[in-house]
């Protein structure tokens, strides 16, 4: 397989050994960098350059590496097309692939030890989608991505509703539920205090 890794300076410690990890595995690794833990960077770029070669077809997967994990999912999900997934471990991984087809792995490198980061990654790797019902909802996602949300076949006539009945702080400090009554602590009605 070709992978694509990719990282801030956060995650580079990691993402250096996944990535010879990879390379003793027979598999052809293409590293976006960064290329050192002494120089801060933005994980946004390292995040889009995996996720862009990932959908452009360019690699089979990726893996991205930024201190929690969280930042560089985010930017890589912002590629129309990528399906990058935040995971921590053997489990979250094998969803991710299972039921949401996810095309780039996200750790974070302060929060994910190497052999949880390792074990995550080779069953990522490894574990097929499972379509079905699954595949639905992947659609939807792109339905969503294309601005074509509305047209899918299942959609609900609408889209179920509730609103909890509760109270918020007014500009004095004051509780208020939705009709504006004042409510001390405890919830009781009182007389506005002006």
């Amino acid at each position: 397989m070709r992978i694509a890794v990719g990282s801030d300076h956060a995650g580079y410690e990691l993402k250096t050994e996944l990535a010879r990890q990879l390379a003793d595995a027979g598999h052809d690794v293409v590293d976006f960098g960064t290329q050192s833990a002494d120089v801060p960077v933005d994980y946004p770029v390292y995040g889009r350059a995996v996720a862009e070669f990932v959908v452009g077809g360019d690699a089979d997967y990726g893996v991205c590496v930024c201190g929690t994990g969280i930042g560089i999912s985010i930017a890589a999900n912002k590629v129309t097309g990528a399906r990058a997934a935040l995971a921590y471990d053997v489990t979250t991984a094998s969803l991710a692939r299972r039921h949401n087809d996810a095309n780039v792995l996200c750790l974070g490198g302060r929060t994910t030890g190497l052999a949880q980061a390792t074990d995550a990654m080779a069953t990522f790797l490894s574990t097929a989608f499972e379509g079905g019902r699954h595949q639905r909802r992947i659609d939807e996602i792109t339905r969503s991505e294309t601005g074509r949300a509305s047209e899918a076949a299942d959609r609900p006539d609408a889209v179920g509703r509730s609103v909890l009945q509760g109270s918020h702080r007014d500009d004095q400090g004051d509780h208020r539920d939705d009709q504006g009554d004042h409510r001390d602590d405890q919830g009781e009605r009182q007389a506005p205090t002006r």
